[in-house]
């Protein structure tokens, strides 16, 4: 029996999440009301717009349990991201809905170094496990992020909501400037369960998503 479990989706640090792959212990979560969603801050001069035709963010998202060899990695993505860059004040911030996130694109599967691909039928009952049982997205269709960047440097600072749960980190982060485009590339590992996400499992966790999320990240503001 060939199971093909949801991913459970992690959110993202903005242009810069630029981070060398690593896993960030799990600080205090804030509960947000559930319906709110963080706004797009209004232009302001020198803003510059996030551009979803060519920004990504992709997720790996690993098979586990006793009978993981039975299914199949994922890999998850936000194509539909949306946000401001405020180079003045060194802030930012972005969101994507998770009812557009696409599963599977075999491009990006052969990127994270995998070499199946699912069929149509598994593909759709994966994206349907992650929206319903896992993210309940209908209640909490945004992932939100914002962003600020030290005056002197450093990490950033890197506020992150998803599923009504705020998780802040500091990101170590590569940005680069060209002109008037500002883009970030990197990778973070998060944990559904700082979100108060449950890993999607079945047979009482024979079969199972990892907790673990391997995103990766290019974010390009002009």
């Amino acid at each position: 029996m060939r199971i093909h479990p949801g991913a459970a989706i992690a959110a993202l640090s903005f242009s810069a999440l630029a981070l060398s792959a690593c896993t960030l212990a799990p600080p205090p979560a804030v509960t947000a009301p559930p319906p709110a969603a963080v706004a797009v801050p209004t232009p302001v001069a020198g803003a510059l717009t996030i551009d979803g035709g060519a920004s990504i963010i992709a997720i790996t998202v690993r098979r586990g349990g006793p009978l993981a060899r039975l299914g199949h990695d994922h890999v998850v993505a936000a194509r539909t991201i949306e946000g401001r860059v405020d180079p003045a004040a060194n802030r930012a911030s972005l969101r994507f809905r998770l009812d557009a996130l696409t599963v599977d694109e075999a491009p990006l599967r052969q990127q994270a170094g995998l070499d199946t691909q699912p069929g149509e039928d598994a593909i759709a009952g994966t994206r349907r496990n992650m929206l319903t049982k896992v993210l309940d997205a209908e209640r909490f269709p945004w992932v939100d992020v914002a962003i600020e960047r030290p005056a002197a440097g450093g990490p950033l600072a890197t506020s992150i909501t998803l599923h009504g749960v705020t998780r802040r980190y500091q990101v170590p982060a590569t940005v680069v400037a060209d002109g008037g485009t500002v883009r970030a590339t990197g990778s973070l590992t998060l944990r559904q369960t700082d979100f108060g996400l449950v890993p999607f499992a079945v047979l009482g966790g024979a079969m199972a998503v990892q907790d673990a999320l391997e995103l990766r990240f290019d974010i390009v503001a002009r």
